[in-house]
């Protein structure tokens, strides 16, 4: 199919000769360069390729100097950026500078298709979401220059707007929900953990009386709480074992990465300093920064308490789920270091019976779907 056409760039015969049959026995259109240059030419005038796949090291332009001008030029495009050198710092950078994953030399066949489907799927939740959301913006627009020329007809285009306008958020609400789907094809060991601790998060929030629209700025920052793990690589995100220093210092970098990918987004602006701080702790002794008390924003201490009373209730695969009870009593005993002590009194004044029907009706759909 047209629309995923693959660019394959490799200064290495056999490497592109490798990833060309993989791609073509896997049923997709592979097409392969020899350099940056040569890549660069067959991407122009007009982008035909759903994917690039780039080696790092190459003579003359290298695969960081390509990332950054297909970035420019096509930022649809998504961009799996392959090395054969084995340094996390490396693999860091190629992230940081707006790949969308790496692989490593050698190849292992069922690596490289998993990461080549995961791109195709991402680029096209986002051209699809992109244009729904252009649709509607364009109409908001067009409804507004009609109620400039037409005084006559103010009512009626004011609740033509109205309704564009709640389409509009509706988009918004489809593309949170394509990010948490993203998300959940990265890291299944939390399957359905943001919806929870989404629900939690908003039942503190409302019962601390917080007006209606922190809340939904506070519930919006906590769904996508982890969605900078979308540029974690899997190797780290998906590991069995413990992880290595150098890869817990990957693994923190979510929480920036995540910032940095909401921030941009005008309606997520201020969700995304949710996401930056959700792993301070109120002692000062969290992450990235080390924010302390009330420097820590209030959703990001309302949605720790959420997080963990979620992260003790559900099955992990060192230990089985623990009672609710039992996660009372842990939140509990860490107020005024870990919590701020007025959401964890907040909290506490909450009925367990409450807490077991948010959950219930949460697992409820994803239950049903697996059935």
């Amino acid at each position: 199919m047209v629309d995923e056409r693959i660019l394959a760039v490799d200064d290495d015969p056999s490497v592109r000769d490798i990833v060309s049959s993989m791609l073509k026995h896997a049923g997709y259109e592979c097409r392969t360069a020899a350099s940056a240059q040569e890549a660069i030419a067959a991407l122009q005038p007009d982008n035909s390729y759903a994917l690039l796949l780039s080696d790092i090291s190459m003579e003359g332009m290298d695969g960081f100097a390509l990332l950054d001008r297909v970035r420019r030029l096509y930022p649809q495009m998504p961009v799996v950026m392959v090395t054969g050198i084995h340094d996390l710092s490396i693999a860091l950078a190629a992230i940081r500078s707006g790949a969308y994953d790496y692989v490593l030399k050698p190849f292992e066949r069922d690596q490289l298709l998993a990461t080549v489907r995961r791109a195709l799927e991402t680029r096209r939740l986002k051209i699809e979401n992109l244009a729904y959301q252009n649709k509607l913006e364009s109409l908001v627009a067009a409804k507004t220059e009609d109620l400039q020329r037409a005084n006559a007809d103010l009512k009626r285009a004011m609740s033509e707007l109205e309704g564009a306008m709640h389409e509009l958020e509706r988009s918004y609400d489809i593309t949170l929900e394509a990010l948490g789907d993203a998300l959940d094809l990265k890291d299944k060991e939390t399957e359905g953990h943001s919806k929870r601790v989404t629900a939690f998060t908003i039942a503190i929030a409302r019962a601390m009386e917080l007006p209606s629209n922190q809340v939904r700025v506070i519930a919006r920052g906590a769904f996508l709480h982890d969605v900078g793990k979308m540029a974690i690589p899997d190797a780290i995100l998906r590991k069995p074992g413990r992880l290595t220093p150098e890869e817990q210092m990957l693994m923190r970098e979510h929480a920036l990465l995540g910032y940095q990918m909401l921030r941009k987004i005008p309606f997520l602006r201020e969700a995304a300093q949710i996401v930056y701080c959700h792993q301070e702790r109120y002692d000062g002794s969290g992450y990235p920064r080390g924010l302390k008390g009330d420097q820590i924003p209030v959703g990001a201490r309302i949605f720790a308490v959420a997080d963990t009373f979620d992260a003790i209730t559900s099955d992990r695969p060192y230990r089985a789920a623990q009672s609710i009870p039992a996660a009372r009593h842990e939140i509990q005993k860490h107020a005024g270091h870990q919590f701020d002590p007025e959401v964890v009194e907040t909290f506490m004044s909450i009925s367990d019976d409450l807490w077991a029907e948010l959950r219930n009706e949460v697992d409820a759909p994803s239950t049903s779907r697996k059935r």
